[in-house]
């Protein structure tokens, strides 16, 4: 019997992560293949914002560039993997199903939150790719629903993937380097988020802005932890957390990646620098 694939949380960082040398980049670039190849792919992601969740449904994606100031090279870099209107529907039907009203956008491309890590982890684009919007105005435990209502999607071979950052506070961003380190701010809230992962503290997690340490420091705003929420839930109601990676880029920017599972479900093998102090150390060379 072919287990389920795990749902992923991963940190996509600056646009510039493919053209930039940093851990978190390697990792990316070896995570698909520890991974049974997905017949399509969801990636929940935090650029991408709307009053109700909303499904893209293109037959073939555009690269949307959805950014400014960054190197020519960034903007010839495309990722044209196809669509799925089909498995739209079934994200639409299984919303429903939950009593999550949604709607379907035909027209929408590819973020940078889709392509920047889905170009690293499966770079022919050969894979159907969907989008599903972020709603911050109806908080943590609205993505946590959204996630379970999604959750039978795995069992069909659908790789779901919530693409936001695990810390973002773009006001600390400039003067950093991709290699330097996180200060104490940024690592006590990551550490915290771990230990809450790890031990199945949902309810904690849910009140992370009162519970976490700098927890409105590294999250001005929701959106970019929103989709962690959304593959938690997509994991089932007792899912397992697992860091398959943590690094820093940028300084204030955690790139760990999670993925959830279901207990008795396999897990691919993890990162050599996972959960290790050192690979918050900037990267020799």
């Amino acid at each position: 019997m072919t287990l389920p694939l795990p749902s992923l949380f991963v940190s996509h960082g600056a646009p510039t992560l493919p053209l930039t040398d940093t851990p978190a980049r390697s990792f990316l670039g070896e995570l698909g293949g520890m991974l049974t190849r997905p017949k399509a792919i969801l990636v929940i992601s935090a650029h991408w914002e709307t009053q109700v969740p909303t499904i893209s449904a293109a037959d073939r994606n555009d690269t949307i560039h959805d950014f400014g100031g960054f190197p020519r090279a960034l903007y010839e870099l495309q990722y044209p993997a196809p669509g799925s209107p089909a498995v739209a529907a079934g994200v639409s039907d299984l919303l429903r199903g939950s009593g999550i009203d949604s709607r379907i956008d035909r027209s929408r491309g590819l973020d940078h939150g889709a392509w920047v890590p889905l170009l690293l982890m499966y770079p022919q684009a050969d894979i159907p790719v969907l989008q599903l919007s972020v709603q911050p105005h109806l908080g943590p435990l609205h993505h946590l629903r959204v996630g379970r209502a999604l959750a039978p999607l795995r069992q069909e071979g659908v790789l779901i993937i919530g693409s936001g950052s695990l810390t973002h506070d773009l006001s600390e961003f400039r003067g950093h380097g991709p290699n330097d380190p996180a200060p104490d701010w940024v690592n006590a809230f990551a550490d915290w988020f771990h230990s809450a992962l790890t031990t199945g503290r949902t309810e904690d997690l849910l009140d992370y802005r009162r519970q976490a340490p700098f927890a409105v420091k590294n999250h001005p705003s929701e959106e970019h932890l929103l989709p962690l929420y959304a593959v938690l839930g997509a994991g089932g109601e007792r899912a397992r957390a697992e860091r398959l990676h943590a690094s820093a880029t940028y300084s204030i920017l955690r790139m760990d990646v999670y993925a959830f599972r279901a207990a008795g479900e396999s897990a691919p093998s993890e990162s050599p620098e996972a959960d290790r102090g050192d690979a918050l150390a900037p990267a020799e060379g």
